[in-house]
C-alpha cells in the first residue's frame, strides 16, 4: 500500500507543454476520442500526457536510471508504450487535475491523491496488446486549462501563453484520395496583420508546417505542398473571420472568431503515484460505470477498470531495482 512519502513530485516547465503541443498537432488526425467531450479537451489531454512522459524521461535521466524509448508511440500509431524499465514496457496513465480548489488542496496535501482511483478505460484495457509483465504507471498533472472564450480572454489579459488552433475535419485531415490540395489561398478579415501556421502532410505523408502573415483583406497563396491539412494556428486571437480555399477540393473553410481553441496546458506540478503490472491490474481491478463521480472527474465519460491508487506498488522501489539491475550487468 502506498503512503504519501512514496509519491514522486516532478517540477513542471513550459517546455513540457511545448513538447506536448508538438505531438498533439501531429497526432490530430489519428487520435481516438473514447472520452467524448470537445476536441480541444481531447487535445489538452494529449498535451498533458506527453508532457508527463517527457518529465518522467527527464527524471529518469537525472537519476541515472536506464530506460528505453524505442517503442515510444509515433503519432500515427496510438496506444503503444511510452518507455521501458528493466525490460518491462511501461504505459503512463495521466490524469489532469484542473479545478483550482482541488489543485490548491493537493498542493497542500499531496496524500489526497491516495483517495483517487487508478483508471483505465475498459475498451482500451480489453483491446491493448499488452503482455502480463508490462507496467502501468499512474500520474497526476496539476494544471489549469482554458475551457471557454472567457477563459482564453482572461489568460491573455494575464499575459499567459496561448496556443490557438482550429482543427479541420477528416475530409481535409484524412482525405480518402491522396492528392494535392492545390495552391491554397488564405484571406483574413482582421483589421491588423495576423500570422498563421498550417500543419498537415505532404505527398510522402511527412508532417509539414507553413507559416505566413495575412494582411487585412488580401489573398495570400500557398505552394501546393499539402496533401492533407489537419489544423491552423494563429499567433493571437483572431477578432474576425479567416478563410482558406482549396482549389483541388473545391471547398472553402471559413473560421469564425469563436472557432479557435487554446490547447496550452498551464502545468504546475506532476505527481507520479505508483504502478501495477498488466496482470496484477487485471486480477485486482473492478469496474466503474460511465457517469460516475470520482476524485479526478466530476463525471466519467466511459466505463473504466479501477484499482485504488493507495493499493498500487511504490514507484521508488521499482526504480531502485532497475538501477541495481543495470549496475549488475
Amino acid at each position: 500500500m502506498l503512503t504519501p512519502t512514496d509519491l514522486l513530485r516532478l517540477p513542471y516547465t513550459p517546455d513540457l507543454t511545448e513538447g506536448g503541443i508538438a505531438y498533439a498537432v501531429r497526432s490530430l488526425p489519428y487520435t481516438y476520442d473514447r472520452m467524448s467531450g470537445s476536441l480541444y479537451s481531447r487535445l489538452r489531454r494529449i498535451v498533458g500526457g506527453v508532457a508527463v512522459e517527457l518529465a518522467f524521461r527527464r527524471y529518469l535521466g537525472g537519476q541515472d536510471i536506464p530506460f528505453d524509448v524505442k517503442g515510444a508511440t509515433p503519432f500515427t500509431e496510438p496506444d503503444r508504450y511510452d518507455v521501458a524499465l528493466g525490460g518491462h514496457r511501461c504505459d503512463l496513465k495521466t490524469f489532469i487535475i484542473s479545478r483550482r480548489k482541488q489543485i490548491s488542496e493537493v498542493r497542500r496535501r499531496p496524500g489526497l491523491l491516495l483517495r483517487a482511483p487508478a483508471l483505465i478505460p475498459s475498451d482500451q484495457f480489453a483491446s491493448e496488446n499488452h503482455r502480463d509483465g508490462d507496467l502501468y504507471i499512474f500520474a497526476f498533472l496539476l494544471g489549469l486549462t482554458t475551457n471557454s472564450q472567457e477563459d482564453i480572454a482572461a489568460a491573455r489579459q494575464a499575459s499567459q501563453p496561448l496556443y490557438l488552433i482550429h482543427p479541420f475535419d477528416k475530409d481535409w485531415s484524412r482525405p480518402q484520395a491522396w492528392t494535392s490540395m492545390g495552391q491554397m489561398a488564405l484571406k483574413s478579415e482582421c483589421t491588423e496583420p495576423i500570422t498563421v501556421e498550417l500543419g498537415g502532410q505532404d505527398s510522402e505523408r511527412v508532417f509539414i508546417t507553413r507559416s505566413l502573415c495575412l494582411p487585412p483583406l488580401e489573398r495570400v497563396s500557398l505552394p501546393p505542398d499539402f496533401y492533407s491539412l489537419s489544423c491552423i494556428h494563429v499567433d493571437r486571437p483572431a477578432e474576425a473571420r479567416i478563410g482558406i480555399h482549396s482549389p483541388n477540393r473545391g471547398e472553402t473553410q471559413v473560421i469564425s472568431p469563436h472557432e479557435w481553441g487554446n490547447i496550452w496546458v498551464y502545468g504546475m506540478d506532476i505527481y507520479l503515484t505508483g504502478y501495477l503490472s498488466h496482470d496484477e491490474f487485471r486480477r485486482r481491478a473492478s469496474p466503474i460505470a460511465s457517469g460516475s463521480r470520482v476524485f479526478q472527474y466530476s463525471k466519467t465519460q466511459t466505463k473504466n477498470q479501477s484499482v485504488p491508487v493507495a493499493d498500487l506498488r511504490p514507484l521508488p522501489e521499482l526504480l531502485e531495482r532497475v538501477r541495481e539491475w543495470a549496475a549488475a550487468q
